[in-house]
C-alpha cells in the first residue's frame, strides 16, 4: 500500500484502497473493521447500503447521511407540471412491438399515417450561427465531438437571437442543465448586457459545471437541483424578486423533460403571474358605473404590468421513445385525430426507428465508425427485440422504418405545437442543424403572441 494511504486490499478492484485513514490507522473508516484493535461491526446504511456504518453509531450516522431526505426548497411543489390527474385514463402496460401481429402493426402503421394527413412533413431549415462561439468553432484543438456540439449550441444562439430572445432584462431557465454549457455561451453573447439572470434546472449532481466560472457581477448563475415535475419557478426567490420575463431553453432536452418543462412555462408559472395567488382588489361604493368601469380596466392593466409571462422557448428535442403519455402535453391534439394512450404507447417505441437500431448490418469499419460518431449523449436504450425484430423485418424495409420513426416523432412534436399554439404562442418546429452532426436535429421554438410579450425591464 503506498504509504498514508488505507491498507485494505480491494479484491474487486486489483488495488489498495486510496482513502486517507485516520492519523494511527491503517485502514480507513469504511474498512476500518479490519483492524485487530477494533472489533466493532459494520452494518450497511439503511439510507443506502453502498456504504457502511459502525452499529453502534447508526443513529449518528442517520442524521448527517448525505443519502437522508433534506428539506425539499421552496419551489418544490409536488407533482405540479405532472399533468394527468385521473388514473383512468393512465394506461396500462402494453406488449412490445416485436410480440405484434403482422396485422396489428399494419392498423397501426395505416392509423399513425392517417393522423399525420395534413401536417408539415417537411421541416424548415434555419442552421444559424452566433458570433459568440466562432473563436471555439475555428479552435483546432476541439475534436470532432467537441465541435458536433460547438455547431449545435451556435445554431440555437442563432435562432435565439433571430427571435430577439438574447437581451437585457431576462431570466434564463435552462432545463436538463447538465454542466450548464448553453447557458455559458447564451452568457458569452450577453457580454455587455445587464440585469441577466441563469438559472440551471438539473435533478442530479453534476461534474465539471461550468457555471462557477462566471464572475460577472450583472449575470448571475444559480442552480436548482430539483425534477422539472416538482418545479414552480414563481417561487424561485430570484424571480419573486426581480419579476423578470423568462426564457426556456434547452439542448436535448430527453423524452418527457421536455413536456414537463413546456407546462413548468406555460401552466404553472403563467398562472401563478396572472394572479392565482393575487390579493383581492379593494371594494369601490358603486356610485358611478363608468368609473368603477375604468377603474377595473386601469387594475387588469397594472395586473399586466406586474405579470412577467414567458418571453421564449427554445429546445432542442430528444429521445421521444422516453415520452410518457402521463406527461405528455399533446394529449388532446391525439385524442382529436382519434389516437389514445394506446397508440402513443406504440408510437413513442416506434420513434427510435429514425435514429438507432434499424440500420443495416454490416461488417466495414467505415459503417461502424459512421455510426459512433453519431451517437448522442442521450443514447437509445431499446430492446434488441424490439429494434432487430423478425417480424418487422419481414414486413418493412429498414427505409421504411425510418420513414415510420420520423412520422412518429413528427406527430409526437405536432402535439406539443398545438398545445403551446391553444396557449397564444407562435410555435414551430425546424432543423437547427445537419444530421450529420447530430441526429437528434429538431428544434422547438415558441414566441407568445405580440400582445402577451412582456417588455424587458432594465
Amino acid at each position: 500500500p503506498v504509504a498514508g494511504r488505507c491498507a485494505y486490499f480491494v479484491e474487486r478492484k486489483k488495488r489498495f484502497c486510496k482513502m486517507v485513514p485516520a492519523p494511527g490507522r491503517l485502514f480507513c473508516g469504511e474498512h476500518g473493521q479490519q483492524e485487530e484493535e477494533n472489533d466493532r461491526k459494520r452494518i450497511p446504511c439503511p439510507l443506502d447500503p453502498k456504504h457502511t456504518v459502525y452499529e453502534d453509531q447508526l443513529q449518528k450516522h442517520l442524521k448527517k447521511c448525505n443519502s437522508r431526505e433534506k428539506p425539499k426548497p421552496v419551489y418544490f411543489v409536488q407533482d405540479i407540471n405532472a399533468g394527468l390527474k385521473d388514473a383512468a385514463e393512465i394506461p396500462e402496460e402494453q406488449v412490445p412491438i416485436s410480440s405484434l401481429s403482422k396485422q396489428e402493426l399494419e392498423n397501426l402503421i395505416t392509423k399513425l399515417k392517417k393522423a399525420s394527413n395534413g401536417l408539415e412533413l417537411c421541416l424548415k431549415k434555419q442552421i444559424l450561427s452566433h458570433q459568440a462561439l466562432q473563436e471555439a468553432l475555428n479552435d483546432p484543438k476541439n475534436g470532432e465531438s467537441a465541435f458536433k456540439h460547438l455547431k449545435q449550441q451556435a445554431s440555437i444562439l442563432g435562432n435565439m437571437e433571430k427571435l430577439h430572445l438574447l437581451g437585457p432584462g431576462r431570466c434564463f431557465v435552462e432545463f436538463g442543465a447538465g454542466r450548464g454549457k448553453l447557458s455559458h455561451w447564451v452568457d458569452v453573447a450577453l457580454q455587455n448586457v445587464e440585469n441577466v439572470q441563469f438559472l440551471l434546472v438539473e435533478r442530479a449532481t453534476t461534474r465539471f459545471k461550468v457555471d462557477g466560472k462566471h464572475k460577472r457581477r450583472d449575470s448571475m448563475f444559480e442552480r436548482l437541483r430539483v425534477d422539472i415535475q416538482h418545479l414552480c419557478l414563481n417561487k424561485v426567490p430570484i424571480l419573486e424578486k426581480k419579476k423578470l420575463p423568462v426564457v426556456g431553453i434547452g439542448k436535448h432536452l430527453c423524452g418527457a423533460a421536455t413536456d414537463l418543462a413546456l407546462r413548468c412555462l406555460v401552466e404553472s408559472y403563467t398562472t401563478c403571474c396572472d394572479g392565482e395567488n393575487a390579493e383581492p382588489a379593494p371594494k369601490r361604493p358603486r356610485t358611478d358605473k363608468t368609473e368603477v368601469a375604468s377603474n377595473n380596466t386601469a387594475d387588469t392593466d397594472r395586473n399586466k404590468e406586474d405579470c412577467k409571462p414567458v418571453a421564449g422557448i427554445v429546445i432542442a428535442l430528444c429521445c421521444h421513445h422516453k415520452c410518457d403519455w402521463t406527461h405528455y402535453v399533446g394529449r388532446e391534439f391525439f385524442k382529436s385525430v382519434g389516437l389514445g394512450p394506446v397508440e402513443f404507447h406504440y408510437f413513442q417505441r416506434m420513434s427510435s426507428w429514425a435514429t438507432c437500431g434499424m440500420r443495416k448490418t454490416t461488417t466495414k469499419a467505415s459503417t461502424s465508425e459512421d455510426q459512433t460518431d453519431n451517437t448522442e449523449e442521450h443514447e437509445q436504450t431499446l430492446s434488441k427485440t424490439e429494434s432487430c425484430s423478425d417480424t418487422l423485418q419481414g414486413i418493412l424495409t429498414v427505409e421504411e422504418r425510418k420513414e415510420i420513426g420520423c412520422l412518429c416523432k413528427l406527430l409526437i412534436d405536432h402535439g406539443r405545437i398545438e398545445y403551446l399554439q391553444q396557449r397564444g404562442y407562435k410555435a414551430t418546429l425546424q432543423y437547427y442543424t445537419e444530421s450529420a452532426v447530430s441526429l437528434e436535429n429538431v428544434l422547438l421554438t415558441a414566441v407568445p403572441s405580440p400582445s402577451l410579450i412582456p417588455e424587458p425591464t432594465t
